[in-house]
């Protein structure tokens, strides 16, 4: 049977199931939703140095119609 503190998601607790989305390993409450500092870290300098950009198509400029049968 699991402790209290565990049971109400103390310190100590890892949600069953999670893994760091950078290594793979479990969870660590205090690192959320990584397994250490370094996985946060990792993935902080990612968002940081724009990897997890998303991709967005070109717009025509305002004013100028859409010309689609350029011939």
């Amino acid at each position: 049977m699991p402790r209290k503190a565990e049971a109400k998601g103390g310190a100590a607790a890892a949600r069953p199931g999670r893994k760091c989305p950078i290594c793979g390993k479990p969870t660590v409450a205090g690192f959320r939703p990584f397994c250490s500092k370094r996985c946060a870290d990792i993935d902080l300098h990612r968002w940081l140095s724009g990897a997890y950009a998303i991709p967005a198509a070109e717009e025509e400029p305002p004013g100028e119609p859409a010309n689609d049968n350029e011939s």
